[in-house]
């Protein structure tokens, strides 16, 4: 087991690095230390992000499902199954073309203001003029129609509308302007104390918060380099760290080291077409990944715990297909690590070697091909070079490189590349796997294309109920004969466990299997937080 040696020489530099952080901070939070983080108080670091500012919903904070400042119509519980959260229940449509909630009358926000369906139809059409991220061109109009009932007409019928109330946070119509986002009036657990950007971020509760309230009169949420949050936690500064698999195996007196399961994956799409150029000139597919022998012999013949274990340190659990874990997944059973059967596979598709240089060629061409890994994500390259080592063994040869993330995006059409996904909301499956996305952005990036796939994932978004879409999400990745999970457009490899180093007696509560997100999603929860002792 790959472990890294200690880094005592320059401890004692990272702890005073720390320091000068929280002095630079000012007020309060230059005192930081051991001995005022009591238990009322919090000091974590859970990684790049938190610190930025811009906690605006309307442009795509919170909407992987880890905001603090803001609730939504509905949200998703443990099991990952939406449940009331402001709305206290919705109907939709025959036509699956109306979409009507109905509002809690006691909520307010961080100002004291209560909240209205006038707030939730400025959010919605906030949100979609944005054009941001939250995705919201199905949206014909929201409306109000009086304090607690808000009426959503779409333009088409669109199921995962639903999900998107569990995930877009609500913003005061009177409070919304310039600057919002660093300074956010919601109606969640906790609202902005002080930002320091880029440095801290302190949080204190929302006194109107209608849900569970928070144990901790104070968080603060420190941007560090990871070594010096390591070194910090050492010397009993903070009570949360995340860290990557490569320090997870580190001891750290008085904090235990918590392993939570994603379904934060990483895997490789493989081009399903051959090498041909798209109407800009660019060049797309790709003749070795075309060939479904070597696509199947790839999922079938690496070994993923290996991989994982070389490019790891071993934390993260092998992942089959793209949605692991949530209730829309519909991966068959699933065995690797089937070398001959993979080697077979690819000899009678015509793959041999027959020079003797350990690669397998038919009609001319190599079982050889490029794929990426981008230069700012550690993981993801070690990932590209440990498929390429294990992949050897089938006569596949991969060559792995390191490219910026934007180089990476530009060319996965025709360079596989090492993709990160995890969503709460299923339309994931159609970014990935319907066939009039090919091409948009970087969306279905194997340029895969099933008509009975893209039939289901039709009926799937006409469905006039989360349980319906569910059941044609389902068959799209595998019906009995066909769909994403045979048909092999990518190359799944690991759901990433997210690791942290926990204060001893400090509970996280009860956390939902996390999304793609790195370090944040752990607050998701953060008012359930508790000191044991």
């Amino acid at each position: 087991m790959k472990r890294y040696n200690k880094k005592w020489t320059v401890l004692g530099m990272l702890i005073m690095s720390l320091a000068l952080v929280l002095a630079g901070c000012g007020g309060s939070n230059a005192a930081v230390t051991k001995e005022k983080t009591n238990k009322d108080e919090l000091v974590i670091y859970i990684g790049y992000g938190m610190t930025s500012g811009g906690y605006d919903p309307c442009t795509g904070y919170g909407i992987y499902g880890d905001g603090i400042f803001h609730s939504n119509l509905l949200k998703f519980n443990a099991q990952i199954e939406a449940e009331p959260d402001l709305a206290v229940g919705y109907t939709v449509s025959d036509d699956g073309l109306t979409y009507t909630y109905t509002l809690r009358d006691d909520v307010k926000f961080s100002d004291g203001e209560p909240l209205t369906a006038d707030d939730v139809a400025f959010t919605y059409m906030t949100a979609k003029a944005s054009g941001s991220s939250v995705d919201l061109t199905m949206l014909e109009k929201a409306e109000a129609k009086d304090k607690v009932t808000v009426v959503f007409t779409l333009n088409k019928k669109w199921s995962a509308f639903a999900s998107t109330t569990a995930l877009l946070g609500i913003v005061p119509e009177h409070a919304y302007g310039p600057g919002y986002g660093d300074n956010p009036i919601g109606t969640g657990p906790f609202k902005v104390a002080q930002l320091d950007k880029e440095q801290q971020l302190i949080v204190v509760p929302n006194d109107y918060y209608y849900g569970t309230k928070p144990a901790f009169k104070k968080i603060t949420i420190l941007n560090l380099d990871e070594e010096a949050a390591l070194a910090a936690a050492k010397s009993g500064n903070l009570d949360v760290v995340m860290v990557n698999p490569e320090y997870a195996y580190e001891e750290v007196p008085g904090m235990s080291m918590a392993r939570i399961k994603t379904v934060d994956n990483r895997g490789f799409n493989l081009p399903v077409i051959g090498e041909t150029k798209d109407g800009k000139g660019n060049v797309i597919g790709n003749n070795v990944t075309s060939d479904y022998a070597v696509r199947k012999a790839l999922n079938i013949g690496i070994d993923r715990e290996t991989i994982i274990q070389n490019a790891l340190n071993g934390i993260g659990t092998p992942a089959y297909g793209r949605v692991d874990a949530l209730p829309w997944n519909n991966t068959p059973e699933f065995e690797d690590g089937r070398v001959e059967e993979a080697k077979a596979l690819l000899a009678e598709a015509g793959w041999i070697d027959t020079d003797g240089d350990g690669i397998r060629e038919k009609n001319g061409i190599k079982a050889e091909f490029k794929i990426s890994g981008r230069t700012d994500d550690l993981q993801r390259y070690n990932l590209a070079v440990a498929l390429s080592e294990d992949a050897k063994k089938l006569g596949i040869n991969l060559i792995a490189e390191a490219l910026a993330w934007a180089d990476c995006k530009a060319l996965t059409r025709t360079i596989p590349t090492c993709w990160g996904s995890g969503d709460y909301n299923p339309i994931d499956l159609y970014n990935a796997h319907y066939s009039q996305m090919i091409g948009v952005g970087t969306s279905n990036p194997a340029s895969y294309a099933n008509p009975k796939v893209d039939d289901y994932i039709e009926k799937a978004l006409a469905a006039t109920s989360m349980a319906e879409a569910i059941d044609y999400w389902k068959l799209s990745q595998w019906d009995g004969e066909t769909g994403t999970s045979v048909d092999y457009p990518f190359l799944w490899i690991v759901n990433i466990d997210h690791t942290y180093f926990v204060r001893d007696g400090l509970s996280l509560g009860e956390q939902r299997i996390h999304p793609h997100g790195h370090g944040v999603p752990v607050i998701a929860n953060l008012n359930e937080w508790t000191f044991e002792s």
